[in-house]
């Protein structure tokens, strides 16, 4: 019995599949500089600071506690599998290893990126501003508001996502602005830190698709789910 091609195949997804090793960015300081593509948060003590602490306020009043603890479990899912709902079923990480490891490759980009623009903008947090808030959580960084890390995460990975499963775009997407949202029901972030995040996200996709490395990931992940989704 001849095997070349099937092995060939398997072949092509046990090296595309791998994500790049720790450490070994695709996007770094040098190419990927956050102070070129991200404008400064607003200014401390502005106008549009005091307008952003209003609509936080207004969440505080209208929130219902069910609320704010979905938000806060909906926080604590860091990886691909919060689209699964949007995807629908098959979308099972652990039966796709190409696609399981084309988004662990996301997230360290994603990470190391949102990082670096936490580090250089340094904008304190919502309850740092105005103590009488109720945040979900107060154990982040004080001055790590700008962008929103959760946010250019749920952009970055909708963005590719939808790439691979276009059909299904509106519903990824839509997914990601909740994901996003909890992060206001949560009063973890202001809503500039949100516009950033998604605009961070949006451009992290777009470089990571521009390099040779991850678009050999992206089109084993690619073959994955077509060969599931065609079942």
């Amino acid at each position: 019995m001849r095997h070349g091609p099937a092995l060939a195949f398997v072949a092509f997804f046990l090296i595309a599949a791998k994500p790049a090793p720790t450490g070994a960015l695709l996007l770094d300081a040098g190419n990927f500089d956050p102070a070129l593509l991200l404008p400064p948060p607003p200014a401390d003590n502005s106008a549009i600071e005091q307008s952003e602490l209003d609509s936080l306020h207004a969440e505080d009043r209208t929130r219902t506690p069910v609320e704010a603890a979905q938000a806060r479990t909906m926080g604590e899912t860091k990886t691909v599998s919060l689209f699964a709902d949007a995807i629908g079923p098959g979308f099972d990480l652990d039966r796709l290893p190409a696609t399981k490891a084309l988004f662990q490759t996301v997230r360290q980009e994603e990470k190391a990126a949102v990082d670096r623009a936490k580090d250089h903008f340094r904008r304190n947090r919502p309850w740092i501003v105005d103590a009488s808030l109720h945040a979900c959580a107060t154990n982040d960084d004080p001055q790590s508001s700008y962008p929103s890390g959760h946010t250019t995460m749920a952009y970055s990975m909708a963005a590719i996502l939808a790439r691979l499963v276009p059909d299904r775009a509106p519903a990824i997407l839509s997914r990601a602005a909740d994901y996003a949202h909890s992060r206001i029901i949560c009063e973890q972030h202001f809503p500039s830190d949100l516009a950033a995040g998604q605009a961070f996200g949006m451009m992290i996709a777009e470089r990571l698709m521009q390099q040779p490395a991850f678009q050999r990931q992206f089109q084993a992940a690619a073959a994955e789910m077509r060969s599931v989704r065609h079942r």
